[in-house]
């Protein structure tokens, strides 16, 4: 069984970076051929794409309202990836959560990842 634990939420304020980091473990097969995207929700709001990384880092892909401010990234051999988050603002405060899957397409859709972490807060204040 696939687990997924994320680390490095807290509160920060306005302006301020964050790095997120999501561990995998459990999977019998290669860690590198699988996509790992990061989805936030915030109170009251549905689950929401943040960026996706392909397997082996061949690709990765961002929402609108984080591009140039998040870069996402991963060290197979460690089983890892994070999520490097810059001049946060107040509307990126959410629970972050990490996601692994198959799927090469539609990497901004929930529904195509099979594996979820519990989420992490990230809180930022103006």
């Amino acid at each position: 069984q696939v687990q997924l634990v994320e680390a490095g939420g807290g509160l920060v304020q306005a302006g301020d970076s964050l790095r997120l980091s999501c561990a995998s473990a459990g999977r019998t097969s290669t860690f590198n051929r699988y996509t790992m995207g990061w989805f936030r929700q915030a109170p009251g709001k549905d689950r929401e794409f943040v960026a996706s990384i392909i397997g082996s880092g061949r690709g990765s892909s961002y929402a609108d309202s984080v591009k140039g401010r998040f870069t996402i990234s991963r060290d197979d051999p460690r089983n890892m990836v994070y999520l490097q988050m810059d001049m946060l603002k107040p509307e990126d405060t959410a629970i972050y959560y990490c996601a692994e899957g198959t799927t090469v397409t539609n990497v901004d859709h929930a529904t195509a990842y099979d594996y979820w972490g519990q989420g992490t807060q990230v809180s930022v204040s103006s």
